[in-house]
């Protein structure tokens, strides 16, 4: 429409009714139309340009419908598991504080980190893996091992596109455990379609608000904690499956978005 930006404000949509109608309204009175035309004023959700709508459509409409298929002929347990990295300088949520002062949170100026790996399922079943080194193919055949150490049945597990996911010590390890552990492949540019993504994001909600570590290794103990908590809820790791993108993962025959 030869307009700036990617999103509609009150401004832009005036620009917009001026440029077909030759109609000028004041902001307020443009807000005043669009909620009576049922619209609202929203945070989007964001897409990476390189994802493939197709590659999407065919994950929804054949891949994983046949991923659970085989898992329930083999009587195995899907889950779907994703890294994250967890930094002390992160500041995320918010304070009461006095109008006009910003409010200060205090924390060390050292700047610290560790990362995680977990593995979510519908059944509500959490396992996860805390570490120091940055994420690799041995981390990862590490994470499955402990992985298949809690299982007595094949996992069928979905991840990301990572390259250690897909390189060459993991698709040994894979060859090795093939009774125990199979891997699928989520289409590139998707982590909405990622239930451990909200995994991510509530630790991520959690832990900087409350956070007072000052080494990586209280920070390592404050992240097994969240963790070990979320495993005493397993209403709350049904929940991450009933997120808009993800809840395809809970229907017979999921949909296109």
């Amino acid at each position: 429409l030869g307009l700036s930006g990617q999103l509609w404000t009150c401004g832009q949509v005036g620009v917009l009714i001026a440029k077909l109608y030759r109609v000028r309204l004041t902001e307020p009175g443009v807000g005043k139309y669009l909620k009576r035309w049922g619209l609202s004023f929203q945070r989007p959700d964001k897409r990476a340009i390189e994802q493939d709508p197709e590659a999407v459509r065919v994950w929804l409409e054949v891949t994983w419908p046949a991923i659970r298929a085989k898992a329930k002929a083999e009587g195995g347990e899907v889950l779907f598991a994703d890294q994250v990295g967890i930094r002390s300088d992160q500041v995320s949520g918010r304070t009461w504080g006095e109008r006009g002062r910003t409010p200060i949170v205090r924390r060390t100026g050292n700047r610290i980190s560790v990362n995680a790996m977990s593995a979510i399922s519908t059944k509500g079943r959490m396992h996860f893996m805390v570490f120091t080194e940055s994420f690799d193919a041995n981390v990862m055949c590490r994470f499955l091992d402990r992985l298949a150490g809690h299982f007595d049945r094949k996992i069928h597990l979905v991840v990301d596109r990572h390259s250690a996911h897909r390189s060459r010590t993991v698709r040994d390890w894979l060859a090795v455990h093939a009774d125990q552990v199979e891997l699928h492949f989520l289409p590139s540019y998707s982590p909405e379609l990622n239930p451990d993504e909200l995994v991510n994001a509530d630790l991520k909600r959690s832990l900087p608000a409350s956070s007072k570590a000052r080494t990586q290794a209280q920070l390592a103990s404050e992240a097994r904690r969240f963790f070990h908590r979320r495993q005493r809820q397993p209403h709350i790791v049904r929940g991450y499956f009933h997120g808009p993108h993800v809840r395809y993962t809970l229907e017979e025959n999921p949909l296109s978005f």
